[in-house]
């Protein structure tokens, strides 16, 4: 990973480690909604490849009260390239974790799952459009993660092997 002065601007602006740790905040928190437990962290690793790529983003989000995997069986080409970007995505998903860790704004439990602390994020989402969509993508990915509550059945969905 290179140093922040170091990175192209547009990496330092697209993958800023505020933005990808409020992506993944509002992921654990829709996933707390259904499972008070929190995220198992294998889990969470998958939320900004699909919040943060713009076609996934657009076929959750223009389907937000379908089951995450009819969505995934109707719309296939959000697959394709999901496990590479899966990779690339890591060092972004660390530095994102990091920070909110540092500002205390997830805990994780003695079983390893993250969870949210209370009134550390505002519950407003706000900002660009793009960005509020994102949000709002990752609250939905929270939540149907937690309703599948099967962790082999959402790798292989995506064709990762768990």
């Amino acid at each position: 990973m290179k140093r922040w002065d170091q990175r192209p601007f547009e990496i330092r602006n697209l993958f800023n480690p505020a933005f990808c740790g409020l992506v993944l905040f509002r992921a654990l928190h829709g996933y707390e909604e259904e499972d008070a437990r929190g995220m198992p962290f294998s889990l969470s690793l998958l939320v900004l490849p699909l919040c943060l790529h713009k076609d996934s983003r657009e076929v959750i989000a223009g389907s937000p009260r379908s089951y995450l995997l009819k969505t995934t069986e109707r719309n296939q080409q959000v697959m394709v390239g999901f496990a590479n970007r899966v990779t690339q995505m890591l060092p972004y998903a660390f530095e994102g974790f990091g920070l909110l860790m540092e500002r205390g704004c997830i805990a994780v439990a003695n079983d390893g799952r993250i969870q949210t602390v209370p009134k550390k994020v505002r519950t407003a989402v706000k900002g660009t459009d793009e960005t509020i969509t994102c949000q709002k993508v990752a609250r939905i990915v929270g939540r149907e993660f937690a309703r599948i509550a099967d962790r082999a059945t959402i790798y292989t969905t995506f064709g990762i092997r768990p």
